[in-house]
């Protein structure tokens, strides 16, 4: 993951004064009540400052806890700090999996969840949703447990790491069937916003890539199903099967992406995109995403479309993601079932921060950002996006009245 002191991509350098690494919840308990600023550091996929602190940054590797445990047919409590891939195994010994994984599975549970990360399916919600209960320290040292229709809990699952330590989530889990890939090429963009439902609902998860060098055509097409694929709406757009592995980035090798030529295998093996034990993506890299109502998605991808000529020497890729409607507060799917327009920038993150006002203004005034990759909205625009924002002043305002979870990236959000 290289060094510690700087996020994955390396743009973001931590200004922290120490990295403490508590051994127990009672350990942490006391840190956290004794320091004055506090936040926690998980895998370090984020492109902001999302995790940063002048005071203790608090990583959770060393917590001595036990693995994840069955609690019943279906739910299982998992240490918060956990890797999605490191999770697999024992969801796989027990026959069952999650709804869905995001794009990589080297990302913590906790850091996934609290920044509404997603994958990608018309009717799967982000991450976030497969959370039935959570165990948090606040800001008081106190440790809390909330469940799924408890008064607060829809506000603390996205909680960007504001209302305190996430030690524990207990998360829904379904019995595990096999899931077969397959990338399609070429395809009309001209079809595909014609009728985006079909091309999206062509499987149970379905992204769309395109670097925007040709503004009338995506690239590439994946589709991952656990039933048969609607092979015909791709071909109707142009789509046509890959004749062997492809990458989302063209020209890159294929093999850290996971099994794609339609054979059926295991879930956790073809629902994210790359594998465990490779490098994802570029490595070396950006990333925003903006998020708006399925309704938008049309007028949102043609303005993006429209400033292909700006956006295509600063990319390497582009992708459109779906996900279902969620009731939970700061989750970029709140109230709307929602489609995601991903960006992965080549490193040069102040032309990239040039480029993204305009970008931004060109999106629908209901495009939401993702909380952990880069964006410039100001804190009053987002918050005027989130029906419930006063509902997480409060709430954090409660779980950490001294503000110890409180960095630069809480306070220009103005929370």
């Amino acid at each position: 993951m290289g060094d510690v002191k700087r996020n994955w991509a390396g743009n973001v350098t931590y200004r922290a004064q120490a990295v403490a690494e508590p051994r127990t919840v009672a350990e942490l308990q006391e840190l956290v009540s004794s320091e004055p600023a506090v936040r926690v550091v998980g895998s370090r996929h984020c492109f902001n400052d999302i995790a940063d602190t002048t005071g203790v940054q608090v990583s959770l590797a060393s917590l001595q806890s036990e693995g994840p445990v069955r609690v019943d047919d279906s739910t299982f409590r998992v240490p918060a700090w956990l890797r999605y891939g490191d999770l697999v195994p024992a969801l796989e010994e027990a026959g069952v999996a999650l709804t869905n994984l995001a794009s990589l599975p080297h990302i913590s549970v906790a850091g996934a969840v609290q920044t509404g990360t997603h994958g990608s399916g018309d009717r799967i919600g982000s991450l976030a949703t497969q959370v039935s209960a959570l165990e948090l320290v606040d800001g008081g040292g106190e440790l809390v447990r909330l469940e799924r229709g408890d008064a607060d809990f829809d506000g603390a699952v996205v909680g960007l790491g504001s209302l305190g330590v996430i030690t524990h989530v207990q998360l829904d889990v379904v019995p595990a069937v096999p899931v077969s890939q397959r990338v399609f090429e070429a395809v009309h963009l001209e079809t595909v916003l014609a009728d985006l439902d079909a091309i999206t609902g062509a499987g149970d998860s379905v992204s769309l890539f395109t670097t925007w060098q040709d503004p009338e055509s995506v690239n590439q097409v994946w589709v991952k199903s656990a039933g048969e694929m609607d092979v015909e709406a791709i071909a109707a757009a142009g789509g046509r099967a890959a004749d062997g592995k492809r990458h989302p980035i063209p020209g890159i090798d294929p093999e850290p992406c996971t099994p794609q030529l339609g054979e059926f295998g295991p879930w956790f093996d073809r629902l994210p995109h790359f594998r465990l034990e490779f490098t994802p993506s570029v490595g070396a890299e950006l990333q925003s995403e903006f998020l708006v109502p399925r309704g938008d998605a049309v007028r949102a991808i043609e303005a993006v479309a429209a400033m292909a000529t700006e956006i295509a020497p600063l990319l390497y890729v582009s992708e459109i993601r779906t996900m279902a409607a969620d009731d939970l507060w700061l989750s970029p799917a709140h109230g709307a079932d929602t489609v995601g327009l991903h960006f992965t920038w080549h490193p040069d993150e102040d032309a990239v921060r040039a480029l993204l006002p305009r970008l931004e203004a060109a999106l629908p005034e209901t495009a939401r950002p993702h909380w952990g990759k880069v964006f410039t909205m100001g804190g009053a625009t987002v918050a005027g996006r989130y029906p419930r924002w006063s509902d997480f002043r409060e709430l954090r305002a409660r779980l950490d009245p001294q503000g110890r979870f409180r960095n630069a990236y809480v306070t220009r959000l103005g929370l």
